[in-house]
């Protein structure tokens, strides 16, 4: 079963519940510059996926498999882009970021570039015992959190300041320095490898599926003058080099949250699972994602000074100054799935 619906402007999902292969493969794609990396993604790179892991064991093989079919879709997207860069100047600046998860029985794989995210609700220890002997009363009760937040995907990024500010995780903030002082490294002619907290004073993710102005000087020379970067060398200014993530599932793992970074322009990683774990306790046929959803939604409007019904009365197109494009998959470790997108 396949869904490759969910369009919120320039962001896909795609989401394939196999019975013949035993997998769950979801993958969101948060698009910038225009729609044609995305939907080359949701076109390809399953199929690529599909294609590595024939044959293949379940151990560290699946992740580099994983990284292949994501190196060879993006040489597939770029070979055609490239045929039609002189009449579509603009596919040189389309690019997407990537977050694809696999699982299959306990063992889940995931792989991102940019900066979406998977965060995993899971229970302490400590509550898990708690509960196991009766000596705790529950959830909707006193209100409080059972789970805790454990981000599963690092982030490719230059928003150092964003970091300080959410205070979502220490290593967060290490991961978006360490990128930015990589790129810095990699161009040390270039005084504007970083500039305005971007890539070039264009981008801030710091790795990326497409955006080829960024990778090779030639993409950068068929823009228009106006779109072009200062491109110093010819060393790229961004990859597409995935990070990788294997999580054994345990009982104590309750649900995952995928998401591209709007959401968390307005949620911290615990602040989003509290939001899951308290609606699923207080309302179990409901949809979380549609609720993390419309939480952004409220928050954004009430930031803007206008109500929510204002808010979503405003075209899609002109909302984009109010709030990034957000999709939200939740996946229940119990077997059901959400998604969502706005």
């Amino acid at each position: 079963l396949q869904w490759a619906q969910g369009k919120a402007g320039e962001d896909r999902v795609h989401i394939v519940v196999s019975e013949e292969r035993g997998w769950v493969f979801v993958g969101i794609y948060d698009g910038f510059n225009g729609p044609d990396a995305t939907d080359f993604l949701v076109s390809h790179l399953y199929a690529a996926v599909h294609r590595e892991l024939r044959g293949l064991l379940w151990d560290q093989q699946v992740l580099k498999a994983l990284a292949r079919a994501l190196r060879k879709t993006e040489e597939a997207y770029l070979d055609v882009a490239d045929k039609m860069v002189g009449e579509f100047p603009e596919l040189a600046l389309m690019g997407s970021c990537v977050l694809a998860m696999l699982m299959k029985g306990e063992d889940m794989y995931l792989m991102n570039v940019g900066d979406s995210r998977a965060v995993l609700g899971t229970m302490d220890s400590v509550d898990l015992e708690q509960i196991s002997d009766g000596s705790f009363d529950g959830l909707v009760g006193d209100c409080s959190p059972l789970l805790s937040a454990v981000q599963l995907t690092s982030e490719h990024s230059t928003s150092v300041r964003e970091v300080i500010e959410l205070v979502h995780s220490l290593i967060s903030l290490i991961e978006s320095i360490s990128e930015v002082c990589r790129i810095r490294n990699e161009h040390p002619d270039d005084p504007s490898a970083i500039s305005k907290d971007r890539v070039k004073g264009s981008l801030k993710v710091t790795r990326a599926f497409g955006a080829g102005f960024l990778k090779q000087p030639k993409w950068n020379d068929a823009l228009l003058e106006m779109f072009r970067i200062d491109f110093v060398g010819s060393s790229p200014y961004i990859t597409c080099n995935p990070s990788l993530c294997h999580h054994k599932l345990s009982t104590r793992d309750r649900f995952l949250i995928l998401s591209s970074d709007g959401l968390y322009q307005y949620f911290t990683n615990e602040e989003a699972v509290a939001q899951v774990e308290m609606f699923i306790a207080t309302t179990p046929e409901g949809d979380p994602a549609q609720h993390l959803v419309e939480e952004v939604l409220f928050r954004a409007a009430n930031k803007a000074g206008m109500d929510f019904h204002e808010l979503i009365e405003i075209p899609h197109g002109d909302r984009r100054r109010y709030h990034d494009d957000v999709s939200v998959i939740v996946i229940s470790l119990e077997g059901r799935i959400w998604r969502s997108c706005v």
